[in-house]
């Protein structure tokens, strides 16, 4: 069964209170944003997450806080592949999916060292395929702790297995991008593109959606793009939100995820935008930035309509 709707699945960020605690009540407000912004489903604990500053016990309690405020409106997924061993991360995929997500998400760096061979991985694939039981799994091309890339060949070899049902795509190639899509044909399987820059041509190729931190600035703007892609009446409108999307990448990236939090605070969501991760100096250049990102944003909902469905 595939639980995912076509659209735009954002990769969460995690409020934090001043004194380093999660903010659940941050948290709570956050969730039904993206809710009420059109998302078809939510990546809780992921890098956006800032998932390798939590403890265990965050992690499970974040993503159970998550499910419980969803209520099954959408699906959620969450990453599962923290341990040293994989017994250890099979463990943790078990108590992630207790928790009510509909798929528990594999981290492609670690399930095998940089320096190890793609039959290597292979094999760690199948073999946390068979240490899991019948939960239903995803991969996620994170850049940490090393981005590894999958390869269609590598998909055509585990999809057919009916396990994988997620995948968070990071290759940056519109190429690999269609034949990944192509590799899952006929399945119940979902890729669902982090690069914006081929947004567009990603989405028309047939990818399940967006998953991509450009969503936590404007999620409702994402899922405007996932459901008019192929508008032709809308074609100028479509290019102009890429173009946007394409131009201001950069701004977006800067010091992320503070920048993103700064962002939504803009926007009256009541949140901190203390970061447990390092992300180098909020200068004011970079405030300047997201206050311009924010303008023109605005500029950019009068001159669109922006109606999501």
């Amino acid at each position: 069964m595939n639980y995912f709707r076509k659209g735009f699945i954002p990769v969460m960020l995690t409020p934090f209170s001043e004194n380093r605690e999660v903010d659940y009540d941050g948290l709570t407000r956050l969730t039904e944003f993206y809710l009420a912004s059109g998302a078809t489903g939510l990546f809780a604990n992921c890098l956006s997450s800032e998932m390798f500053e939590l403890t265990p016990q965050e992690r499970i309690k974040i993503t159970q806080h998550v499910v419980k405020v969803v209520s099954n409106r959408v699906p959620v997924v969450s990453t599962g592949t923290f341990g040293s061993t994989v017994q250890e991360q099979a463990d943790f995929i078990h108590q992630i999916y207790q928790t009510g997500v509909q798929a528990v998400i594999m981290i492609t760096g670690l399930l095998a060292n940089e320096d190890e061979s793609n039959e290597v991985f292979n094999e760690r694939v199948f073999d946390m395929l068979h240490r899991t039981d019948k939960i239903p799994l995803g991969f996620y091309e994170c850049p940490i702790p090393y981005k590894r890339m999958l390869s269609p060949q590598q998909l055509k070899l585990f999809i057919p297995t009916g396990r994988i049902t997620y995948h968070k795509d990071t290759c940056l190639n519109i190429e690999q991008v269609r034949a990944k899509v192509a590799a899952g044909k006929g399945y119940a399987f979902g890729l669902y593109d982090a690069y914006l820059v081929h947004a567009v041509e990603s989405l028309k190729a047939g990818s399940a959606g967006l998953s991509c931190i450009q969503g936590n600035f404007f999620p409702e703007l994402i899922v405007w793009l996932c459901q008019n892609c192929g508008n032709s009446q809308l074609e100028k409108e479509v290019q102009k939100v890429q173009n946007f999307l394409t131009e201001n990448m950069g701004i977006m990236h800067t010091v992320y995820p503070l920048t993103a939090k700064y962002f939504l605070q803009k926007l009256d969501i009541n949140i901190s935008t203390f970061t447990r991760r390092e992300t180098g100096l909020f200068s004011v250049n970079i405030k300047n930035d997201i206050d311009r990102l924010y303008d023109d944003y605005v500029r950019l909902q009068e001159e669109l309509t922006l109606t999501v469905t």
